[in-house]
């Protein structure tokens, strides 16, 4: 015989997840983020590469230590490598390309524009 102390049921508690559904399971969360990140991987990274370089080393020496950026380019590589982050790398390479397209795209334009229509 049980006695009603030994049948009372405990409310389940789950696990507390400090990033909440979006992070977890909103289908979209990894394509945004990487596209935004690959953006910025292109843009913001070579010009803080560069301002800490000419904040430590000298002009001529910043010069010849700027290709050194290209190292950066090993971080999308293995994240497409990796299975967890496949699908945030796939999308920060989507973001990088069309950054690099767009910023191209745009600089042969002003540049077209400016010898096409030089009034001197």
């Amino acid at each position: 015989m049980s006695t009603p102390e030994t049948t009372e049921t405990q409310p389940l508690v789950e696990p507390a997840d400090d990033r909440g559904w979006w992070h977890r399971s909103h289908p979209t969360f990894a394509g945004i983020t990487g596209f935004f990140a690959g953006m910025l991987f292109v843009t913001a990274l070579p010009g803080a590469f560069a301002g800490a370089l000419r904040l430590t080393f000298s002009d001529e020496r910043a010069r010849d230590l700027f290709p050194l950026v290209l190292v950066a380019l090993v971080l999308p590589v293995v994240l497409l490598v990796k299975r967890k982050t496949r699908r945030f790398a796939i999308y920060m390479v989507i973001g990088m390309v069309v950054t690099a397209l767009v910023v191209l795209g745009v600089t042969s334009l002003v540049l077209w524009f400016m010898v096409q229509y030089d009034v001197t």
